[in-house]
């Protein structure tokens, strides 16, 4: 496909010509048509003098009309949209007057999504908690916003935004946006933070709220929303830790949406409402520090953003470590360094697994030319990239040192879209006249940012939780089931954390000794898997299955499949049964029975997985 524009390979847009500083979006919901119907005005500053044409990203959008604004009078453009390049969508040509120049312009856009957007979720009431009303979401990270509105569908541009939405009265909508007014069936919506086109979010169901906190609720199906209320009760501890840590918080409300099953992300950090997946509501809180990742993109993603995806770690290696750091604070540093430990594992795995045919999409800073960000997504840029800022962190001096220059890098960047060098400058600048500027000659950039694999330097943790789980992981993997049977150290009390980081060690091992029926019998009788609500724990032990190769609860592994669409569970199992021969057909059976259920990002992928795209 090649580069699509100069500042980012997966935009058709020109930021270097043209920005767009405020949207007005106008949609009417017609869940019976599954499209979204309306407008969109947005107001650009044209940078270029004489520019002939704006170009804007689309996807399988039907425009109808694109009229330009001024001085109260109206003019009908010239448009013409490119034929679909796969997985990235297609340029929108809008030709402008001879002579058009600097400054603000307004252009309208009429327009309908097509009823397969994909980045939109249509479910029917069968498909919800409550069985009686439909519900709609968005997912527009990476590049799906283009199937939702037509814009400049890139990170490198960032613009405010107001929504007026007409919805069944019945239902209730909700945006990446404060609400401004409510009528019957309307919702008027305000965003007056600049944002990225991918953190346009909207969803509309029959949905209740409860209250976390001040500024801070958390809305899901009435079935569930005070399980949601209890799980999620310490929001507002994490949203002060986060603040003490990265400054200001500057988007007046902080809102959780528990998600329905089908949402692809354990969690995505639309502004003032953050979706999560309901596979968190483990029943203990052991697993809500996903929400502390989601509060930690208020300032690392949101604030700060990268201008494209080849730099997608300055927004998740960046958020890894701040919320590495929230967990620290509230948790102590044991748990810290447990958790940055626990991610290594997670890491190994996706490169073992997922990545081994695309080593150089292992790179922190990888090139998508010839690749969409959905295909290139993966745990490297979160893993790698904490790991990397942990290791600068411990090089300059601990926390105390590299704390107080986060908060000065975030407030340097924040409102504005930066690349890899951008973040390298900023350090530089920030220790160029300290006693610390001999110890950054020591960084070799190229190697971080280069090299393939797991991080060429892994910093010193804590490993005294972590010894524990690495010594069960051993011992189960070596260790008959008769030997194992009498073992007073299979007994020992372990954390929930250190059972989920226990089992993702084990499928690690290269060999399990007897790994048959027995062995998982006792494995799930010695740590009470088969009671566990958690998902962490039900997906890891599924894995243990399809690695013993036990057929005979295959129907239990399609089922957990089948229980959520969230990526990082369901991707690994769809992998792991397409590698065994005997599963393989069942699975694809199972996969073409639910793949409209799923969201276009995780069926596309899982298509990949199989091997059957």
């Amino acid at each position: 496909m090649g580069r699509l524009g100069t500042v980012d390979p997966s935009s058709y847009s020109q930021p270097d010509l043209i920005t767009t500083e405020h949207s007005v979006l106008n949609w009417k919901v017609d869940f019976d048509a599954t499209k979204l119907q309306g407008s969109v005005v947005h107001r650009f500053n044209v940078l270029s003098t004489n520019l002939e044409k704006i170009l804007l990203d689309v996807r399988d959008i039907n425009v109808t009309n694109a009229t330009l604004l001024a001085g109260g009078s109206e003019l009908p453009i010239n448009y013409f949209i490119s034929d679909p390049v796969d997985d990235i969508g297609q340029k929108l040509t809008l030709e402008l007057p001879a002579g058009t120049a600097k400054g603000s312009l307004n252009v309208r856009i009429d327009y309908e999504t097509s009823s397969s957007a994909s980045g939109l979720q249509w479910l029917n009431p069968t498909q919800t908690l409550g069985k009686e009303h439909p519900y709609m979401f968005s997912q527009c990270q990476a590049i799906h916003a283009r199937s939702v509105v037509p814009c400049q569908d890139t990170p490198a541009v960032k613009f405010t935004y107001d929504a007026v939405i007409e919805h069944p009265t019945e239902l209730t909508a909700l945006m990446s946006a404060i609400i401004d007014k409510k009528q019957p069936g309307k919702t008027h919506f305000k965003q007056e933070v600049p944002i990225p086109a991918y953190l346009v979010a909207i969803a509309i169901g029959r949905l209740v709220s409860r209250p976390l906190g001040e500024n801070s609720n958390v809305w899901a199906e009435e079935a569930i929303v005070d399980a949601c209320a209890e799980e999620f009760s310490e929001t507002s501890t994490m949203l002060k830790t986060a603040s003490d840590l990265c400054g200001p918080y500057v988007w007046k409300q902080y809102d959780l949406l528990v998600m329905p099953p089908s949402f692809p992300y354990g969690g995505m950090e639309n502004p003032c409402l953050t979706f999560v997946t309901p596979t968190l509501l483990a029943g203990d809180k052991s697993l809500a520090d996903v929400v502390a990742h989601e509060i930690a993109h208020s300032w690392t993603g949101n604030l700060v953003t990268n201008k494209n995806f080849e730099h997608f770690w300055l927004n998740e290696g960046f958020t890894v470590f701040v919320e590495s750091k929230i967990v620290g604070r509230m948790q102590g540093a044991k748990e810290l360094d447990f958790k940055m430990l626990g991610n290594l594992t997670d890491l190994q795995e996706c490169l073992r697994t997922q990545l081994s045919g695309t080593p150089e999409l292992t790179k922190l800073v990888v090139d998508l030319s010839n690749c969409g960000p959905d295909d290139a997504f993966s745990s490297v840029p979160y893993i790698k990239g904490s790991t990397f800022l942990r290791y600068l962190e411990d090089l300059l001096g601990g926390p105390t040192v590299f704390e107080p220059f986060l908060r000065e890098y975030l407030k340097k960047f924040a409102y504005k879209s930066i690349e890899t060098n951008d973040f390298k400058s900023a350090l530089y600048d920030y220790f160029k006249d300290t006693d610390k500027k001999d110890q950054l000659s020591e960084v070799d950039w190229d190697l971080w940012l280069t090299c393939e694999g797991m991080p060429p330097i892994i910093p010193k943790f804590d490993e005294s939780l972590a010894n524990v789980t690495t010594d069960l992981a051993k011992l189960w993997s070596t260790a008959t089931v008769s030997k194992l049977v009498d073992n007073k150290d299979i007994k020992q009390t372990i954390s929930i954390h250190q059972l989920i980081d226990f089992l993702g060690k084990l499928i690690e091992s290269k060999d399990i000794v007897e790994l048959n029926e027995s062995k998982i019998k006792l494995l799930e009788s010695t740590y009470n898997l088969n009671l566990s609500k958690n998902a962490e724990v039900r997906f890891r032990l599924n894995r243990l299955i399809i690695r013993a190769r036990l057929i005979n609860r295959l129907d239990e592994i399609i089922e957990f499949a089948n229980s959520n669409f969230r990526m990082k569970f369901c991707r690994p199992i769809y992998r792991d049964l397409a590698a065994w021969p005997e599963a393989k057909p069942a699975a694809i059976r199972n996969f073409v029975k639910v793949k409209d259920q799923m969201m276009a990002v995780c069926s596309h992928t899982i298509e990949k997985d199989l091997g059957l795209k």
